[in-house]
């Protein structure tokens, strides 16, 4: 007997219909459970002190992107005028500089340039004297050239060359 293929199920009528009797019997005896889709909460709020936050509905007046121009431009304003009070703060530093100043000022990059160039220099000459690639054979060098030139046109003429 082939399941996928019959259309009798194993049960007699009579009792096909007491099952399904049976299950709908079992199923409508059940509890409904009912899910609430709102809820109100109609107690007051106290008159002083904390109270619970109240959701505001957004009606924007102007467009978002428009918003977004706003403070953009708000944004850059601020950006401009921070550098314009920089820039005048570095030009004030300026204009009361002398040289003595500059000269106390630069001294310690100087020094530290000095040091790190000593540095550098002891290192290059270290690694100079350590000379570990010997050649023992002969050297042959080989070049081969292959050019081709090809000029085109008359009076605006182009040359074209192919070097391999």
């Amino acid at each position: 007997m082939d399941p996928l293929n019959t259309t009798q199920s194993g049960l007699p009528e009579s009792e096909a219909a007491a099952e399904a009797r049976r299950l709908l019997a079992e199923w409508a005896g059940k509890p409904v459970r009912h899910h609430p889709t709102s809820f109100r909460d109609d107690t007051e709020p106290p008159a002083f002190g904390s109270t619970p936050p109240v959701r505001q509905e957004d009606h924007r007046i102007v467009p978002a992107w428009a918003a977004g121009i706003a403070v953009a431009s708000i944004g850059v304003g601020a950006g401009i005028t921070g550098i314009g009070c920089g820039a005048w703060l570095v030009l004030q530093g300026l204009s009361s500089v002398t040289l003595n100043g500059v000269l106390m000022v630069t001294l310690p990059f100087a020094g530290l340039a000095m040091v790190a160039t000593a540095i550098g220099g002891a290192i290059s000459k270290a690694r100079a004297a350590v000379t570990k690639n010997v050649f023992g054979g002969t050297v042959t060098h080989h070049t081969e050239i292959h050019n081709n030139s090809t000029t085109r046109g008359a009076f605006f003429a182009c040359t074209r060359n192919d070097i391999r």
